[in-house]
């Protein structure tokens, strides 16, 4: 059973100081896959990310961080460390498989 686009799971991420906000779509593929993109940005880093990676399994949602497809794919693109953009594909790709609730994040700096 194949998921639309127009059932997926959608983020907004305000990254912070860069201004460079994003929105993130993921909707399944299949029973452990989801299809992603990232659009409404000019950073051309999350871009490129964006570029490279357009599909996850839960078996790759799982991978420590240095063999992980997301990380992987922002390190080649060049993304901060600090950019919350990464860890936000893979909470709402979580969210698509049914693997956690949506639930807003937020850092605060006093």
């Amino acid at each position: 059973m194949k998921e639309k686009k127009e059932q997926a799971v959608t983020v907004d991420v305000d990254t912070g100081i860069c201004g460079f906000p994003c929105r993130i779509r993921v909707w399944k593929t299949g029973k452990r896959s989801v299809g992603l993109e990232i659009t409404g940005t000019d950073c051309q880093m999350i871009n490129q990310f964006a570029i490279t990676i357009d599909e996850i399994t839960m078996k790759q949602l799982f991978l420590p961080l240095t063999k992980n497809p997301i990380f992987i794919a922002a390190e080649k693109a060049c993304c901060h460390n600090a950019c919350p953009v990464p860890s936000a594909v893979v909470k709402a790709v979580e969210v698509a498989l049914g693997l956690a609730l949506k639930k807003d994040v937020t850092f605060r700096f006093d």
